[in-house]
């Protein structure tokens, strides 16, 4: 994973102005390979991290690897992932979300307008959104297979709650894995987003990283091709930003803020 890395203040300038930027190297052939095999291995397993498709035995995404697949653990210390959130974040990191996004060829289902914040503050009690969410391609990611789908600029308008929703959280974990999520930004809103801030589809070969905000406004259509498209996402977030008292299952929130520490080499 050869890194060549752009002044990282332009890339703090960038970030900041859009929400998202792509990660200035990439995963090779060995190393996808591996994350490949490992998630292979988890999804056949029955155990609570793996969530399906509603009414189908199709897998939608498994979630906290980390804790207890070995490349997986690895994968979250390699100094360029963890030089990147930590620069970015201004000081050290733990893995607060680990998930691994399925869509299986013609099952995969979208998921609608959301940010990843609403689900953090409101459930579990992050106080800011000052987190990074790294998404690596395990396959190639076209236009067909659901590619996910951001609004450039939407983290700087906090959460988006058109509709005033006033409920108290359910902690309902199920509603936040599932296409039916508990809180979403209304189609007609995110279109207006849109129109004023335009969008940007994640597309790229199997090893590409992307950075987004959690704050961003972002979605992935259906899975209308024949072809898988699995993509890891790496949530990190500041130690002294950690949630102090979070409700759901660990495999989505972790309890450990330790702060994370490299491993030698970036390579699995």
């Amino acid at each position: 994973m050869p890194v060549a890395t752009p002044p990282f203040h332009d890339v703090k300038v960038r970030y900041g102005r859009e929400g998202w930027f792509p990660m200035p190297f990439t995963f090779g052939t060995a190393e996808i390979t591996k994350m490949r095999e490992s998630i292979e291995v988890i999804s056949a397993q029955n155990r609570p991290e793996v969530v399906f498709e509603e009414n189908s035995t199709a897998v939608r995404a498994v979630h906290g690897c980390h804790d207890y697949d070995a490349v997986c653990h690895r994968l979250v210390r390699l100094p360029a992932l963890l030089d990147f959130a930590e620069r970015l974040l201004g000081g050290p990191v733990y893995v607060y979300q680990f998930k691994v996004n399925m869509k299986q060829a013609r099952e995969g289902s979208a998921w609608p307008w959301h940010q990843d914040w609403a689900f953090w503050h409101k459930e579990d009690g992050m106080a800011s959104p000052e987190a990074v969410n790294i998404a690596i391609f395990l396959d190639d990611v076209t236009e067909e297979n659901g590619p996910l789908q951001v609004i450039p600029g939407t983290h700087h308008l906090g959460l988006i709650d058109p509709e005033g929703d006033k409920r108290e959280p359910t902690h309902d974990w199920r509603q936040h894995v599932s296409a039916a999520l508990e809180y979403t930004v209304p189609d007609d809103f995110a279109a207006s987003l849109a129109g004023t801030h335009g969008t940007q589809r994640f597309i790229g070969v199997a090893g590409t990283a992307v950075a987004f905000h959690p704050a961003l406004v972002h979605s992935s259509s259906n899975n209308l091709s024949e072809h898988r498209r699995r993509m890891l996402l790496i949530t990190y977030n500041r130690v002294s930003n950690a949630p102090a008292n979070p409700a759901r299952p660990e495999f989505l929130v972790s309890r450990d803020s330790t702060p994370l520490v490299r491993v030698e080499g970036d390579h699995l």
